[in-house]
């Protein structure tokens, strides 16, 4: 399984992932869930993959090979894409090709075809965007009102952000609620695993201004989940008691 969180502020965009793939409980491996285009000046575009590999595999290789198409033929590609919407909607198109070309023998093999994309970035003359990509090809926006979208395991991870987000949150602050949202999850499941890969583009910059991978011995990252456990734990403390009776 996986987790990947996107947030979306009126500073930019966090985008964090883990990369753990769960095929059964002796069947573990490591695969990107993130992926990365930039062209400095003019767009920056984050995706992140949740649900069946080949299928998610299959359309990133359907984008790559439409951005090497579009270099000699000048058609259309999510580097060439009028606006953030379009390339939400060609992630959209690519993953109802993938589902009818392989959904009918996943199913008869008893195997699933769910998958799920976050698609966000932003081009020069449009606004940082966020939307989630459905396994039919149809997706969602994130909007003032829930500022996060969430695939793979996401229950874990989002009770913090329920009570933290807001699009007025500064990246510093969005950067904490994405790591302790993620080590929510880590700590409570475990097909969810690291390394995790971030991603941060800030508003009005059309570049990545972060992208890394975090190991298990970040020393940030650490920082923060030590942080958060004592916090917890200082709260817990201070609930008032409960009384107990017959």
């Amino acid at each position: 399984m996986t987790y990947c969180v996107g947030l979306k502020l009126n500073d930019g965009l966090v985008m964090l992932s883990d990369t753990r793939t769960n095929a059964g409980m002796d069947n573990i491996s490591r695969y990107r869930k993130m992926f990365t285009w930039e062209a400095p000046g003019d767009r920056a575009i984050c995706l992140m993959t949740a649900g069946s590999l080949s299928i998610t595999q299959g359309i990133i290789t359907r984008l790559e090979k439409a951005i090497h198409k579009s270099s000699d033929e000048g058609s259309e590609c999510i580097l060439n894409a009028d606006s953030t919407f379009r390339v939400a909607q060609l992630v959209g198109d690519a993953m109802r090709e993938m589902q009818e070309r392989h959904r009918d023998q996943l199913g008869a093999s008893g195997l699933s075809s769910d998958a799920s994309v976050i698609v966000s970035g932003q081009r020069r003359g449009g606004q940082a965007r966020l939307f989630m990509v459905y396994s039919a090809g149809n997706f969602i926006e994130a909007t003032d009102d829930t500022p996060f979208l969430q695939i793979g395991e996401h229950k874990y991870g989002k009770p913090i952000l329920d009570r933290v987000m807001r699009p007025d949150l500064p990246i510093g602050d969005a950067l904490k609620a994405a790591f302790v949202s993620m080590d929510s999850t880590l700590r409570s499941n475990l097909s969810v695993g690291m390394p995790l890969d971030l991603a941060v583009i800030r508003a009005g910059e059309y570049r990545f201004a972060v992208q890394r991978r975090i190991e298990a011995d970040d020393e940030e990252f650490n920082r923060i989940s030590s942080g958060w456990s004592d916090a917890l734990r200082g709260a817990f403390s201070q609930v008032p008691e409960v009384a107990i009776t017959r």
